[in-house]
């Protein structure tokens, strides 16, 4: 038992020391072995091909390898392994060999081109993974890479594909890369067309190099050339100047002298303080600097110069045109047609992109102006210190953040919290300030005006000057898109929706409640509420509470995409006050209005002139100003003392 015992352990220790049996695998890597090491680009490709067509198992688990440059040579058993830790494992089986002695290897390093040549290749087995990863990974590799070889094979994974996405993706991807590589001008045609309806960036992208033009001249338009559009000397799209230089680059006529050359020349011939006699002191005037040039040539001093007569006699002798690259008409045809198609619907998408943008910034500033035009309308108080309200609730929000990790909790803290907080500001401003000044507007002006810096400096004095942020819940980050033209965030439709479910808690506070009802009794007529048994200092504290409240919580909202610092408020507070004008003082209704105009207003205004936002505004107030002209109660007219106001 004891001799069997050592004869299998003899032959155990035998077959580990003998090298592993070479694969079908192991005498293809053989074969293009010179390839291999080498590494070039220029002739790496056979063997990377013969790996990916091979059909072999561990062809791509190879690739993989030889891409992470984990693929070592055997120098003397001229074999391929891969090298973890300590030891060296077989290709095939993935077994350990043996232990890695550096010195008996030589490393494959592919450079970045060969990795992208092996990228390529495992797009095949990528394809068709069960892995829905790679299969994305795939698609990503075909595009930053486009091959015609990929066609076939994306067609064949589409009829396999499960995930609904991954397979608009391939078809969408198939379209691109017929119309770059189809077989026949009928096909491209076809995949052309079959695209109209796209309004993908890369779709635009395929389509405009079938457009690309190349300026020619000749004596007449040539026959079987496909001409995108022959050009007027002298036009817009053809200079003079433009025309003759291109005559002189394409050789049919020769370069004269320019200005530097004819004032050497004359340089060149001076005798006795004269050229061709005209005095120096003359040839400053640029015609008779001309006039001695061609006098000199006549004498065959100097080369000839072109006259102004000339040049136009042979612009006239030739015909400009703008040529397609593209040979084939119906290509360009059906490119140009459905570019234009698909340059429509960008513009109708476009529109419907203003237009969210511009009800996103209604919303906004809605929810910053419906406090502002309650304590406007029922109060008559021009509240300068509105906006630092809006910056308390958005400092607030910041503050609850610090104690409440959870951006979601925090936030669901914050709205009430921030409106407490100001809302006890705004009746003590109230009960401080205001009351004592009513009926006085510009006095009210100026206080509120006072008050607002000294909440600035608090703030800077607590905060600092730099921005704090107020983080948003992860499921409001990202943004809501319709297509490659159309997107709006996730915060601007949550504010969107705020200010939908205040506008409806607002009427039903001013229609439905008995503190809704003093308050229009003491907007319309005062002297009468207060014979009714109403108090309207009461009525007018909790009123400027309520809207300062409500600016808390519109900070809480600004501050989730907007900088929160302590002037935060003044980029709110003259549109705030431009709703209210616009749409009516003390109506929300009429806030609603004016809100909605402003931000369409500036919206528009913006698109016409993106890169000056400045310049948009002024345009805004100029043109309000002249609406409250034709119209100065606004919108939406208050009848009551701010109407009679």
């Amino acid at each position: 038992m004891k001799r069997l015992f050592y004869v299998l352990v003899a032959l155990w220790a035998l077959c580990s020391a003998m090298p592993l049996v070479a694969t079908p695998l192991d005498d293809l890597l053989a074969e293009h072995r010179e390839t291999i090491l080498k590494g070039s680009r220029k002739t790496v490709g056979s063997a990377i091909d013969a790996l990916a067509a091979s059909g072999f198992e561990k062809a791509e688990q190879t690739l993989v390898q030889w891409r992470d440059k984990n693929l070592w040579y055997h120098k003397s058993e001229n074999i391929f392994y891969t090298v973890q830790g300590t030891g060296y494992f077989d290709l095939n089986s993935g077994d350990r060999v043996g232990n890695f002695d550096k010195t008996a290897f030589k490393q494959v390093k592919p450079n970045s081109g060969v990795r992208g040549l092996i990228s390529s290749a495992l797009v095949t087995f990528q394809l068709n993974s069960p892995d829905k990863a790679k299969r994305e990974a795939a698609v990503i590799a075909i595009k930053r890479a486009p091959n015609a070889s990929f066609l076939a094979l994306l067609k064949t994974s589409l009829a396999q594909e499960t995930d609904p996405k991954l397979r608009k993706e391939k078809s969408d991807l198939i379209g691109l890369l017929s119309i770059q590589f189809a077989t026949s001008s009928e096909a491209q045609i076809q995949a052309i067309r079959a695209v109209s309806g796209s309004l993908s960036v890369e779709v635009r992208a395929q389509l405009n190099p079938l457009l690309q033009t190349t300026r020619e001249v000749a004596k007449t338009l040539p026959e079987n050339t496909n001409i995108a559009e022959v050009l007027t000397v002298g036009s817009d799209a053809l200079s003079e100047q433009e025309a003759f230089e291109l005559l002189i680059k394409k050789g049919l006529v020769e370069k004269g002298p320019d200005s530097a050359a004819i004032k050497t020349a004359l340089g060149a011939h001076i005798e006795k303080g004269r050229v061709a006699g005209y005095s120096l002191a003359s040839l400053a005037d640029p015609v008779t600097r001309l006039e001695a040039y061609d006098d000199l040539a006549k004498q065959g001093l100097v080369p000839t110069r072109i006259s102004a007569e000339e040049r136009s006699e042979i612009l006239a002798s030739y015909m400009f045109y703008d040529q397609y690259k593209e040979p084939n008409a119906d290509i360009t045809l059906a490119a140009k047609e459905t570019l234009g198609h698909i340059e429509t619907k960008v513009s109708v998408f476009t529109a419907i992109d203003l237009g969210l943008d511009a009800l996103s910034l209604a919303s906004i500033l809605f929810l910053a102006a419906i406090g502002l035009a309650i304590t406007f309308g029922v109060m008559g108080v021009i509240n300068m210190a509105h906006g630092e309200f809006i910056m308390m609730g958005a400092y607030t929000g910041y503050v609850i953040q610090q104690f409440i990790p959870n951006h979601t909790v925090s936030i669901l803290v914050a709205v009430p919290v921030a409106f407490a907080v100001t809302f006890g500001a705004g009746v003590a401003m109230e009960r401080l300030v205001i009351r004592w000044l009513y009926n006085r507007p510009l006095e009210t002006l100026l206080a509120t005006f006072g008050v607002s810096i000294a909440l600035q400096q608090l703030a800077k004095n607590i905060f600092g000057t730099q921005a704090r942020p107020l983080t948003a819940p992860d499921w409001l980050g990202g943004a809501w898109v319709l297509n490659d033209v159309v997107a709006i965030s996730y915060i601007r439709i949550a504010i969107f929706v705020l200010a939908l479910l205040f506008f409806a808690m607002f009427l039903f506070i001013i229609k439905k409640t008995r503190f809704g009802l003093e308050t229009r009794a003491v907007t319309q007529n005062p002297s009468m509420a207060s014979a009714m048994g109403i108090n309207p200092d009461r009525v007018n504290m909790l009123t400027f509470g309520l809207g300062s409240g409500i600016a808390g919580i519109a900070g809480v909202a600004i501050g989730l995409f907007a900088k929160v610092t302590s002037e935060m408020g003044n980029d709110y507070i003259v549109q705030s006050f431009m709703s209210v004008v616009v749409g009516g003082v003390g109506n929300v209704w009429g806030t609603l209005a004016g809100a909605t105009l402003v931000g369409v207003l500036q919206k528009s205004i913006e698109w016409f002139n993106p890169a000056n936002t400045l310049a948009a505004q002024t345009y805004m107030i100029l043109f309000i100003i002249i609406f409250i002209q034709y119209r100065p109660k606004g919108i939406i007219a208050l009848k009551g003392r701010a109407a009679g106001d």
